[in-house]
C-alpha cells in the first residue's frame, strides 16, 4: 500500500487545517480583534497627515478646532502608534500561538496515523520522505497558518480602511483604485498554480535530500569500508541541486510578481497625479490621499508575496493530509481474550505482495498445537519470514485464513490478537533509551524491576551490563549502536521473554551470537519454549534439532514435514541443507 491519491481544494485544506485551530476561537477573537485596529491606525495615520497638511496650509489663521488639534496633534501621533504597536503585537502573538497549536496537533496526527498504518505501506514508502513530511511539510503549514492568515486578514482590512478613507476624500480620485485592483487580482490568480508547482517540488527534493542523508548516516560503515563517499556526495549534491534550482524558480517568480505589482500600483498613482491636475481639489485632501494610496503599496505587495506562502501550505496540507487519508490497519475484530490456548492453523493459505507477480506462499496448511514448537527452513526468499508474519497480521493473506483456538485471526481486534504474541526477529530493533527500558516496552512499561532483571538473566543480558557502570540502566544509544549485535539480540530475547505469551515467533533469533552466547541463549530459549505454541525460523540447523516438527519451504510451498531424525533419514531437501551446512561448519571450524 502506497500513500493514498486525493486530490483536495485549497478550501478543502484551509477547511481542515481550521478545523483545528477552530477550537480555540477566543483566541482567534482577540487576534481579529487586535488585527482590525492595526488596520484602522494606517487611515488614522493617513487622517493625521491631512489635518496636518491643513494645519500648515491654513498658517496663523486657524479656526478654533484647528487650534485644539494642533495642540494635542503630537500626543495623537504618539497614541496612533503605541496603539499600532500593541495591536501588531497582539494580532502577531496571538495568530503564531494558533500556528504553533495548530501545527502540534496536525504533526501528532500525521506521527499517530504513521504508527497506525498497514506493515505494506511502509514497505513502499521512502522513510526520508517521510520524515520530511513531519518536518518540512509541517513547518510549510505552519508558516501559512500564522504568516498567510496575519497578511489575509491585517492586510486585507488595512486595505479595505485606507480605500474607504480615500473614497471619503476624493471618490473622482479613487477610480484609479478600482482600475489598478483587478489587474493585481489577475496577477495573484496566475501566478497561483505556479507557485503550487514549484512548492510541489520543492517537497519532493526536500524529502530526497532527507532521505539520501538518512541513509548515509545509518550506513556510514558500509560507506567507508566500500568507498562509497564520492557516490553518495554525488547524488546528495544532485538532490541539493535540484532543491537550489526549485527554490530560485519559486523565488524568480516571487520577485517577477513583486515588480509588477508594484508597477501596477505606480500606474495607479500616477493616475491620481494626473488627475489632480485637472479636478479642484483641497491640498490637505491631495495629502491624505496620496499618503493613503502609498500606505497601499505595502499591504497590497505583501498579498502577492502571500500567496507563494499559501500554494506552499496548500500543497504541504495536500501531502499532510494524503498521509492521514491513507487506510489504516484494518481492524474490524471484536474478540479480545484475557487468555489463549495457543493452537494455529494456516488453511489454504495464499499470498502474494502488493506489485509482485509470483506468489510468496502458495497452498501453505499447517497445523500447530498448542504447546508445540514448530521449526521453518529452506532456502532464502523460500517464504519463512513471510508465512510467520501472517501470524500478528502485518499482513492478511489473499486467500485462506489463519485459526488461533478455532478463531480467525480477524476475528480478534489487532491489539487482542498480538497481545498473546512475542516476536524476536533478525532486525533487531532498540530505542534511545535505557536496556531496562528496551526490555519493558511499550505494554510492558510497568513491569517490576525483579521481572525486568530476571528476564535479563535468562537471556544473559545481565552477563554483559555487568561490566557497565550503570548496569541495566545504561542507554543504548540511537537504534543501539553502542551494543554489540549479539548483546542487541539478547537485548531482544529478554524483552520477548518478560512478555511470555502463549505464542512465541523466534525468526533468527540466534543469527547475531556468537557460539559461547548462542549455548546461553538456546538454553533460556528452551526453557521459554517449553508450554508455549513456538514458531522458530533458523538458517542454522543444529538450533532446531530438538524442536517438535519442522517443515521445509521451497518456493513458498511446503515440501517437507518431519522431526529431525526422520528428515535427515528421509535424505531428502532437510537433509542436503543439513549435510551442507554441517560440511560447510567443519570447513569453517577447520580453518
Amino acid at each position: 500500500m502506497a500513500i493514498a491519491k486525493h486530490t483536495y481544494s485549497p478550501i478543502q485544506i484551509y477547511k481542515r487545517l481550521l478545523s483545528i485551530s477552530g477550537r480555540y476561537w477566543p483566541v482567534f477573537l482577540g487576534v481579529a480583534a487586535s488585527a482590525s485596529l492595526f488596520a484602522a491606525t494606517d487611515a488614522g495615520f493617513a487622517y493625521l497627515v491631512a489635518t496636518l497638511t491643513e494645519i500648515v496650509e491654513a498658517g496663523s489663521n486657524l479656526t478654533e478646532r484647528q487650534e485644539f488639534i494642533k495642540q494635542w496633534l503630537p500626543l495623537a501621533v504618539l497614541l496612533l502608534f503605541a496603539s499600532r504597536g500593541v495591536c501588531n503585537f497582539l494580532s502577531n502573538y496571538g495568530m503564531g500561538w494558533l500556528a504553533r497549536i495548530t501545527v502540534k496537533e496536525l504533526r501528532g496526527r500525521v506521527f499517530e496515523h504513521y504508527l497506525e498504518l498497514p506493515t505494506s505501506f511502509f514497505d513502499h514508502s521512502s522513510s526520508g520522505q517521510l520524515l520530511s513530511k513531519l518536518t518540512y511539510d509541517v513547518n510549510q503549514v505552519a508558516q501559512a497558518a500564522s504568516n498567510v492568515v496575519i497578511v489575509l486578514f491585517k492586510d486585507s482590512l488595512t486595505i479595505l480602511f485606507l480605500v474607504l478613507y480615500m473614497l471619503y476624500l476624493s471618490p473622482a480620485l479613487s477610480v484609479f483604485v478600482f482600475i489598478v485592483a483587478p489587474i493585481i487580482a489577475l496577477i495573484v490568480r496566475f501566478l497561483s498554480n505556479v507557485f503550487r508547482r514549484h512548492n510541489k517540488k520543492i517537497q519532493t527534493s526536500v524529502g530526497d535530500i532527507t532521505r539520501i542523508g538518512e541513509e548515509a548516516l545509518q550506513a556510514n560503515k558500509i560507506i567507508k569500508v566500500f568507498s562509497g563517499q564520492s557516490y553518495e556526495s554525488s547524488r546528495f549534491d544532485a538532490a541539493n541541486e535540484r532543491n537550489r534550482r526549485t527554490e530560485l524558480r519559486l523565488l524568480v517568480t516571487k520577485s517577477a510578481g513583486d515588480a509588477v505589482t508594484v508597477f501596477v500600483t505606480a500606474f495607479g498613482v500616477a493616475g491620481v497625479i494626473y488627475l489632480i491636475n485637472k479636478i479642484d481639489i483641497d491640498v490637505s485632501r491631495v495629502a491624505g490621499f496620496i499618503t493613503a494610496m502609498v500606505m497601499l503599496m505595502g499591504p497590497l505587495k505583501r498579498l502577492t508575496n502571500v500567496n507563494a506562502t499559501i500554494q506552499s501550505a496548500i500543497a504541504a496540507g495536500e501531502s499532510l493530509f494524503s498521509i492521514i487519508d491513507t487506510p489504516k490497519e484494518i481492524d474490524t475484530g471484536q474478540f479480545n481474550p484475557d487468555t489463549i490456548k495457543g493452537s494455529v492453523n494456516f488453511k489454504n493459505i495464499q499470498f502474494g505482495y502488493e506489485n509482485v507477480k509470483e506468489q510468496v506462499l502458495t497452498d501453505i496448511n499447517i497445523h500447530v498445537s498448542p504447546g508445540e514448537s514448530l521449526a521453518i527452513v529452506g532456502r532464502s526468499g523460500s517464504g519463512k519470514s513471510t508465512l510467520v508474519s501472517l501470524l500478528p497480521r502485518f499482513y492478511d493473506p489473499e486467500a485462506g485464513e489463519i485459526l488461533i483456538d478455532d478463531h480467525s485471526t480477524t476475528e480478534f481486534s489487532l491489539s487482542g490478537l498480538r497481545k498473546h504474541i512475542s516476536l524476536v526477529n533478525q532486525e533487531v530493533t532498540l530505542f534511545n533509551d535505557t536496556i531496562a527500558a528496551n526490555i519493558a516496552y511499550g505494554s510492558l512499561a510497568n513491569a517490576s524491576e525483579d521481572a525486568i532483571r530476571s528476564s535479563a538473566e535468562a537471556a544473559n543480558v545481565t552477563e554483559f551490563t555487568k561490566q557497565m557502570p550503570d548496569g541495566l540502566n545504561t542507554v543504548v544509544g540511537d537504534r543501539g549502536v553502542l551494543l554489540s549485535g549479539g548483546q542487541r539480540q539478547r537485548i531482544s530475547i529478554a524483552r520477548a521473554l518478560l512478555k511470555n505469551s502463549p505464542i512465541l515467533i523466534l525468526d533468527e533469533a540466534t543469527s547475531a551470537l556468537d557460539t559461547q552466547s548462542e549455548r546461553h541463549i538456546q538454553a533460556a530459549l528452551d526453557k521459554l519454549m517449553q508450554n508455549r505454541t513456538t514458531f522458530v525460523i533458523a538458517h542454522r540447523l543444529s538450533t532446531i534439532e530438538k524442536v517438535d516438527r519442522i517443515i521445509v519451504m521451497d518456493a513458498g510451498r511446503i515440501i517437507e514435514t518431519g522431526r529431525h531424525e526422520e528428515l535427515l533419514a528421509a535424505g531428502g531437501a532437510y537433509a542436503a541443507l543439513y549435510r551442507l551446512q554441517f560440511r560447510d561448519d567443519n570447513a569453517s571450524k577447520s580453518a
